[in-house]
């Protein structure tokens, strides 16, 4: 899978409030390397939803695109809001790498305590059964499924441009966000 510039399709969430009822926008975006969108899907996803990893994964299989990905990159383990999404699983249902990347470490407590705040406690065993985290450069914390490190990071780096995320997570979040708000946020 040595590719110079590997297809990517980042996902991501659209913003929503915490208790909110409804659907949250799901985003994916299919991109050549770090510059050149080659797609775009939209979906939705129930606040705080169940069996987020079969829903993914229904939904990425059906793609155009599914038979040209090299890796799906996520923006962590969950989608809207607490759908615990197990990385394993879905990078072996996909038979393609898995990456969840994330601007911030954590150890998993913060989403071990929403979880059982919320009564959704069953969760925390894909939690666990999640792949530990490794710093990359730009302050960049990856969990991988599917592949190795090194080929993970290689991935990723093939994504990178000027931003600290990956140009597919990057572009889905920005969509993301204008689905909901009008307009995205963030530097220009």
């Amino acid at each position: 899978m040595h590719q110079k510039r590997p297809h990517v399709l980042g996902i991501d969430d659209g913003p929503f409030r915490k208790q909110q009822d409804g659907e949250v926008p799901i985003v994916g975006v299919v991109m050549e390397g770090a510059t050149l969108v080659e797609g775009v899907a939209l979906t939705s996803f129930p606040v705080d939803g169940a069996e987020a990893t079969a829903f993914l994964a229904d939904w990425v299989r059906g793609l155009r695109w599914m038979a040209s990905l090299h890796a799906i990159v996520l923006g962590g383990i969950t989608i809207a809001g607490l759908g615990v999404v197990d990385l394993r699983r879905l990078a072996g249902e996909l038979d393609r790498p898995v990456l969840a990347v994330t601007r911030r470490e954590t150890d998993g407590s913060d989403l071990a305590a929403a979880l059982h705040a919320a009564g959704l406690s069953e969760r925390m065993a894909v939690v666990e059964r999640t792949p530990p985290a490794w710093r990359l450069e730009r302050g960049l914390y990856v969990r991988a499924a599917g592949v190795e490190a090194a080929e993970a990071e290689r991935l990723l780096r093939a994504t990178l441009h000027k931003a600290r995320l990956p140009e597919p997570l990057r572009v889905a979040h920005l969509i993301g966000a204008a689905l909901v708000n009008g307009q995205s946020r963030g530097r220009v």
